[in-house]
């Protein structure tokens, strides 16, 4: 009986999947489920959600919160990118350096704010643009910065270094998705699904 016929595209009765009516294709790939017909799915993809304009963010400007003692092989450095952000209202200088493995913080920078350490799940001893031997690593603190309209939270290894309050490595890159342009020295990176070109200081400004 024709009644008895049961098509496994749209349930209905009385016709076979291959001659059914409504011509609409289901796929299945895990928890997401796509219809020809339909420009929406169950799971869309971040990319789609991401603006698809830039927004310029420059430095932020205001007297420093803590000095800060610049080395010289620092500023000859072509991969750093220098720009100052806000840390609770206060002017703070921050370094992007694409060679670094970790993100730091200045002990001076935490002690100064008033921040809450927390202790490093695995301390180690770092050589790395010092003089004066290996820094000891014990400490971890989470900071939340502003620059512009661009709010960020990074988790920072405590230094006793003062090149700059703080440095973001690759991690924080990674995270963030950002890339440094060597031509214009500025980095692009998308945020809470939005999509920010950071400007750099000037030599001048850095000195």
């Amino acid at each position: 009986m024709i009644s008895s016929i049961k098509c496994f595209k749209c349930l209905g009765k009385g016709h076979i999947t291959s001659q059914c009516p409504i011509k609409k294709t289901m796929i299945l790939r895990g928890n997401d489920i796509y219809s020809s017909d339909n420009t929406t799915s169950s799971s869309s993809s971040s990319e789609e959600d991401i603006q698809d304009s830039s927004e310029e963010v420059p430095p932020c400007y205001g007297d420093l919160l803590v000095a800060q003692r610049l080395l010289a092989n620092q500023l000859q450095e072509e991969n750093l990118f220098h720009t100052r952000c806000k840390i609770l209202k206060n002017t703070c200088s921050l370094i992007v350096d694409s060679g670094s493995c970790n993100n730091f913080c200045i002990e001076r920078l935490v002690e100064k704010l008033q921040l809450t350490p927390i202790t490093h799940p695995k301390s180690y001893k770092l050589q790395w643009l010092n003089e004066n031997g290996p820094i000891e690593v014990k400490d971890q603190v989470n900071i939340y910065f502003t620059i512009g309209k661009d709010k960020d939270e990074v988790l920072c290894e405590i230094i006793t270094l003062d090149a700059s309050h703080v440095l973001l490595g690759r991690p924080w890159q990674y995270d963030r998705q950002a890339i440094h342009d060597g031509l214009t020295n500025k980095i692009r990176l998308t945020y809470l699904r939005k999509r920010y070109v950071l400007n750099p200081l000037s030599p001048s400004q850095v000195l």
